[in-house]
């Protein structure tokens, strides 16, 4: 008897369900960049001592921006069926919103290549908000990570997403 299963929509299985890593030779390579973002919302003190640069552990923002590189650099080793990449850029910036008590952090990864650079983004935002969290949890472990998303990805056959 044949297996006559269907393909996946699933890029990351094959015709038989197996994961698999995508072949990605043929693709052409291309200018790829992708946008991600991400908040972490504290208590007003919390915020307070980030923005001061008085927390225990050193400048909380700092330290979080090269834990986002970090693990942009790192995402292969992360996630089990993605291609390493040579990034050409990784960028991490955050805006403090006082109002909120939140921090919201924006990464940027670039590549000239043959697969999208989007996990590499959201790996940035991820890490850099668990590092605040983990720079902060002495005084603050209520602190909320969330909204965390692909806000724009340009490059490759799929074109264009913006959200």
């Amino acid at each position: 008897m044949t297996d006559t299963k269907t393909p996946s929509p699933l890029t990351h299985f094959d015709a038989q369900g197996q994961a698999h890593m995508v072949d990605v030779a043929a693709k052409a390579s291309t200018h790829r960049v992708a946008v991600a973002q991400g908040r972490i919302s504290m208590q007003p003190a919390t915020l307070a001592l980030i923005q001061s640069g008085s927390a225990k552990k050193g400048d909380v923002l700092g330290i979080a921006r090269i834990a986002g590189i970090q693990a942009a650099k790192k995402t292969s080793d992360l996630i089990p069926l993605c291609h390493p990449i040579a990034l050409t850029r990784v960028t991490v910036e955050f805006d403090i919103d006082v109002d909120t008590h939140s921090v919201l952090c924006r990464a940027t990864a670039e590549c000239t290549g043959q697969t999208g650079v989007e996990m590499e983004a959201l790996s940035a935002v991820s890490v850099a908000l668990l590092t605040i969290y983990d720079m902060c949890k002495a005084v603050d472990r209520g602190m909320v990570m969330d909204g965390v998303r692909l806000m724009e990805k340009r490059g490759g056959k799929s074109g264009e997403f913006v959200v």
